[in-house]
């Protein structure tokens, strides 16, 4: 993949990432189909990804008031163990089912979108 489309596939995961609507899931299924990187190092890079733009949108989001500060911590709290027991969960299972398990996941997330109530 030329260097263009590495750019492209950042601007676009990063301006939905910021929206909220999931870069990160656009980033991994970039760098594992089109840039052929393995599943667990593409989620590696994502997590990467992930925390700069997290940071960036957390600060933005604040100067418009849309950040409810009461749900921040806990989700903190459980959410350090929580990526502690996945990143350990995802050393012992290989790349391929890693791979099967993500699609798996954005598929269900995909449809529960479709048919949600609103």
């Amino acid at each position: 993949m030329s260097v263009i489309t590495s750019l492209l596939a950042g601007f676009f995961a990063g301006m939905l990432g910021a929206m909220g609507l999931g870069g990160g899931g656009v980033l991994v299924i970039y760098l594992t189909l089109f840039a052929e990187i393995e599943q667990i190092k593409a989620q590696g890079i994502n997590l990467i990804f992930f925390v700069s733009i997290a940071l960036v949108s957390v600060i933005l989001l604040s100067f418009r008031r849309l950040v409810n500060l009461k749900f921040i911590f806990p989700a903190i709290l459980f959410g350090i163990p929580g990526s502690i027991f996945g990143f350990y969960l995802s050393s012992k299972i290989d790349s391929l089912i890693l791979g099967e398990i993500f699609g798996i996941f954005l598929l269900l997330v995909g449809i529960y979108q479709i048919f949600q109530k609103k």
